[in-house]
């Protein structure tokens, strides 16, 4: 997994940058990254996985998420399957400056505070957005930017939403120890099936055992075993959602025992194998890699 910086270019003769992207996923570099400017992206349709500071999980039949300034995320076409489409809007808060008794922009400056933390817009809320998202590809000029204010103030009045992250992941966590993350990340990567040892993985780091585990735990929120218990579920469900059996996803995600497997994924996603799978199957399911009382305060990669 790498971490890089973006650098975005707003659209000619705009202040801010429209994307459309409904070209097959294989097309395109799902890449773990961050950028200055804030981004809304909204998923037409499909399935994919949400990536955004600490969190990490699922989402089904689309999706709505604004991402605030500087935090690192991954492009959400992330373990989905073709056809995917999304809208993006990419912008800096420089661009939308109101005076200080414009009480109605209050809103969008509040609105703006919490897209730090990842804001995932319920269904309903997609829903109603979506015309407003089709028409921005349209416009030019003017309209554009008074359409990207409309959505915006729109969104700050809306209750229905979800924070994905409980804390602000700095970008300098990641730019400041870029190269380290992308080693430790990679391996789970490619060894996430195996049984992993937490000294390899400090060598890797070239860190002491403890010096790795303070590390990891500053660096993510969590240690490095829950992040790998969390890495092995999020590719449990995906491998379930295209019909695996349970024992063959516990296996093949490298838990050696189906019973720890089943509390493992009771214990991230608050549902059990069979519960996933029957909701999956009636698109029901959205999963969020949940944890038990304060570590709930936290979110993974």
């Amino acid at each position: 997994m790498k971490v890089s910086f973006e650098r975005i270019i707003p659209d000619e003769k705009s202040s801010f940058r429209t994307l459309h992207n409904n070209s097959p996923i294989s097309e395109f570099k799902w890449e773990y990254h961050y950028h200055p400017e804030i981004e809304l992206v909204c998923i037409v349709s499909g399935n994919g996985t949400r990536h955004v500071g600490y969190h990490k999980s699922n989402y089904t039949n689309g999706d709505l998420v604004l991402i605030g300034s500087n935090i690192p995320h991954s492009g959400f076409g992330l373990n989905s399957t073709d056809p995917h489409e999304e809208i993006v809007l990419q912008f800096r808060e420089e661009i939308l400056q109101f005076p200080q008794q414009e009480i109605e922009a209050r809103s969008i400056k509040n609105l703006l505070e919490l897209s730090k933390y990842g804001i995932q817009f319920h269904h309903k809320i997609k829903k109603l957005m979506l015309p407003k998202l089709k028409l921005m590809l349209e416009s030019e000029g003017y309209k554009r930017y008074l359409l990207l204010l409309e959505i915006l103030f729109e969104l700050s009045k809306c209750k229905d939403y979800d924070l994905l992250n409980k804390e602000i992941m700095p970008y300098t966590i990641i730019s400041k120890n870029k190269t380290r993350l992308e080693n430790i990340f990679t391996y789970v990567e490619h060894n996430y099936d195996k049984e992993i040892n937490i000294e390899d993985v400090a060598k890797i780091a070239n860190l002491t055992l403890p010096a790795f585990c303070n590390f990891f735990k500053k660096a993510t929120q969590i240690t490095f075993t829950e992040f790998v218990n969390r890495y092995r579920i999020n590719k449990a469900c995906l491998m379930m959602a295209q019909d695996m059996s349970i024992s063959e996803c516990s296996y093949s995600c490298g838990f050696n025992n189906v019973t720890y497997f089943n509390r493992m994924f009771k214990k991230y996603t608050e549902k059990t194998p069979s519960e996933f799978i029957k909701n999956y199957s009636h698109n029901k399911v959205s999963v969020d890699l949940k944890v038990e009382n304060e570590v709930k305060l936290k979110a993974s990669f």
